[in-house]
């Protein structure tokens, strides 16, 4: 098992940028590919980001260029940093792992964080 934990959402202008964080703990964070998914209110949870476990990414049509996803194991962390940032990102942001499946498919992924909250503002 792993425990996922985000952080550094917030309120932010049309334009501007955000990094969050999601920390890993329970068990080899190596083991484990991760994903970024966000949920607005009333809609269905979005695949964002993924990071594989030899540090390949994949992304989003809607965030492509905008949005990058890094890792680092030794602090048993993933990070997503979000440039030019748009009202339509405003969502609940959720990190999650996954050993094996489809990168882009919630069901793929085991264990998800609590989210951490991302407004942006016009």
């Amino acid at each position: 098992q792993v425990q996922l934990v985000e952080s550094g959402g917030g309120l932010v202008q049309s334009g501007g940028s955000l990094r969050l964080s999601c920390a890993a703990s329970g068990r080899t964070f190596s083991n484990y590919a991760m994903g970024w998914f966000r949920q607005a209110p009333g809609k269905e949870r979005e695949f964002v980001a993924a990071i594989n476990w030899v540090g390949a990414t994949y992304y989003a049509d809607s965030v492509k260029g905008r949005f990058a996803t890094s890792r680092d194991n030794a602090k048993n962390t993933v990070y997503l940093l979000m440039n030019t940032l748009k009202p339509e990102d405003t969502a609940v942001y959720y990190c999650a792992a996954r050993e094996s499946g489809t990168y882009c498919s919630p069901l793929s992924y085991a264990y998800w964080g609590q989210g951490t909250q991302v407004t942006v503002s016009s």
